[in-house]
């Protein structure tokens, strides 16, 4: 079908969520019991997680996709329960490697329960998620989400390596946040397709779409690092951890040699960011990544246009304007 003008974008996750209300109270029950344990300490942390639910974005990829490409079905319901499972055991893992206290402006669970309570709680997670699968059969979908976590270890471990070495250019920023964040959104929509029946080439579809969808979210995390607003984590973060995000690496790129060294050595040595943050400006590193991230949503509202019209579809069009215009 050609493709047609955008409609009127939503403002809020409220509103982009509208099309799906009545589905994501169902997946959070399926959600809910899949997490049930008899051991009481499981079941503590497991509520504590529960109170501290975020906005649930990933669930709600799926689900839009599924009405995208069809009907939302059990099948859904469990994609997204999978989903969930595997993306908040990720989470608990991270807060441990990197020994964050806090989480969504709580205490994380590493801080409430140690270090040896999480990684298990993360485990139990882990094997929940692969659990409801395979107990339903549902080999695709669990092929796409592990695959997807495959791929965010490994572009943790690229960017590790990276931020040990300094040497980080733009092709490898993209494998890595493709990696990272792009992999798991991805194989939101893909699930999302494959549990409504669509075939194999509308899953690619829309798993291209939702790989560049995640890609302009992890850019607009990155450049949240030079803003002076509060999305959970220390301005300047990012260079304490000596990660080379894309308003930095495009600075480098156009910076003359004596300046990169300049600018390279505060890196290095984990110092003054606030010029580092100004080089970046003048340099128009951040003019750059907002225009990279422009496009990348862009390429994204141009995919779902190819889909036939409906609620879901302008949902999911609203949805890619809100990654690049929200504040936290």
């Amino acid at each position: 079908m050609p493709a047609t003008a955008a409609p009127p974008r939503p403002r809020g996750l409220d509103a982009l969520r509208a099309p799906i209300e009545d589905d994501l109270a169902t997946f959070r029950r399926y959600f809910r019991d899949a997490m049930r344990s008899r051991v009481r300490m499981l079941d503590l942390v497991t509520q504590f997680t529960l109170r501290r639910k975020g906005k649930e974005i990933r669930p709600t990829l799926v689900l839009l996709t599924a009405r995208l490409c069809g009907d939302v079905t059990e099948r859904s319901y469990r994609a997204a329960a999978l989903v969930e499972l595997l993306h908040t055991a990720t989470l608990v893992h991270d807060d441990v490697v990197d020994e964050a206290e806090r989480r969504r402006g709580a205490f994380s669970i590493n801080a409430v329960w140690k270090n040896k309570v999480a990684v298990l709680f993360g485990d139990f997670l882990l094997s929940r998620g692969l659990l409801l699968a395979l107990d339903n059969g549902d080999y695709d979908l669990l092929q796409l989400v592990s695959d997807a976590v495959r791929r965010m270890s490994e572009g943790e471990l690229l960017q590790i390596e990276k931020a040990r070495r300094l040497d980080i250019d733009e092709p490898t920023y993209f494998r890595i946040i493709g990696d990272k964040t792009g992999s798991l959104i991805a194989a939101c929509m893909a699930c999302g397709a494959a549990s409504a029946g669509a075939d194999e080439a509308a899953v690619q579809q829309a798993r291209a779409i939702g790989e560049k969808l995640g890609l302009a979210f992890q850019i607009r995390d990155d450049l949240f690092d030079y803003e002076a607003v509060d999305v959970g984590k220390p301005l300047g973060l990012d260079l304490q951890e000596r990660k080379l995000t894309l308003p930095l690496i495009a600075a480098l790129d156009r910076a003359d040699p004596a300046e990169r060294r300049r600018v390279m050595a505060l890196v290095r040595k984990r110092r003054d960011a606030p010029a580092v943050h100004r080089f970046v400006k003048a340099q128009g590193g951040l003019d750059y990544a907002r225009q990279e991230m422009e496009r990348l949503t862009d390429e994204v509202q141009e995919g779902l246009l190819a889909f036939p019209p409906s609620e879901a579809r302008d949902a999911l069009v609203g949805l890619a304007a809100y990654v690049v215009a929200r504040r936290i």
